[in-house]
């Protein structure tokens, strides 16, 4: 599934081609992209009809589109959102108009303006769009749906001590507390697995093992990690990953170890391990991080 750096292409797309636009009609292609709106399509086609789409924003892996009148201030409560869940296979992509239809188009948003359409693509339709309330949550504005989840590491609110804090008091394994969404947003299996591995860090290790400064230097290869590859468009491993051109990422060249099985370590030289976990795979070198002595495997 996609993670952060994916997720934030896709917003700054959709920021460039279709924030300021205002909506001139939605066309629901296939029920189950709209399965989330309670009130059905004809609600979700009827609310959005006129509107502007004021902002993309994301926290984490989650994107939505604040919507608003001509003119309309900003508000911290009681705005709505179109909010994207991007699932497997989802995309959002920019289409002229007359453009042929791609085969598993599920929503299409047209402009007053005329311009380039607004698609949403879903191969596998586990993605889908719904309208929510947007509610305050420590002075951000976020959909109701999304207000659990926790700031990402490049969010200006996200609070490394409270992090920090919050991660050492728990009983756990580092890649585990990661992936909570709610103690810190946005980190997947393949960031968790890169970030761990520049910090030399076996995703077994202990939260409450774990000082301050190494805290604070995972979290510093979170960022470095993903803003590597945001430069890269993101990672792709399939056609199913793009930005709203169409266009794939290429991250996945940059991989230090997520998806390298016996491959040698760039740092030394080691095969690189795949582990089970969370019916899922956790990839380090046996050298630079070697597996801790009190954690269950």
């Amino acid at each position: 599934m996609p993670e952060l750096p994916e997720v934030e292409v896709v917003r700054r797309g959709v920021a460039e081609h279709a924030v300021g636009r205002t909506v001139a009609g939605v066309e629901v292609l296939h029920p189950r992209a709209v399965r989330r709106h309670v009130p059905g399509p004809d609600d979700l086609v009827g609310r959005l009809t006129g509107r502007v789409l004021s902002a993309a924003r994301r926290r984490g892996k989650y994107l939505w589109l604040e919507l608003g009148g001509a003119g309309a201030a900003p508000q911290l409560s009681g705005g709505e959102a179109l909010v994207v869940h991007l699932g497997m296979s989802g995309q959002l992509l920019v289409q002229p108009v007359g453009a042929p239809d791609e085969k598993h188009l599920r929503v299409r948003f047209r402009f007053a303006d005329g311009g380039p359409e607004l698609r949403f693509v879903d191969q596998r339709t586990f993605g889908g769009v719904h309208l929510a309330e947007l509610v305050e949550v420590d002075g951000v504005a976020l959909p109701k749906p999304v207000a659990h989840i926790a700031p990402d590491p490049l969010e200006e609110s996200f609070d490394l001590d409270q992090v920090a804090a919050r991660l050492r008091a728990r009983r756990t394994g580092i890649k585990r507390a990661l992936l909570d969404q709610t103690l810190v947003s946005g980190i997947g299996n393949i960031y968790a697995d890169e970030a761990l591995w520049r910090a030399k860090l076996h995703w077994a290790r202990p939260t409450a093992t774990l000082t301050r400064p190494k805290v604070r230097e995972l979290f510093d290869g979170v960022v470095e990690v993903m803003q590597d590859a945001l430069r890269a468009g993101g990672t792709s491993f399939d056609a199913l990953y793009v930005n709203v051109n169409g266009e794939s990422g290429y991250f996945d060249r940059s991989l230090a170890v997520y998806g390298q099985l016996d491959r040698p370590c760039r740092r030394c030289g080691a095969p690189i391990r795949r582990d089970p976990f969370m019916n899922r795979s956790s990839y380090t070198c046996p050298v630079c991080q070697p597996k801790p002595r009190n954690a269950h495997l």
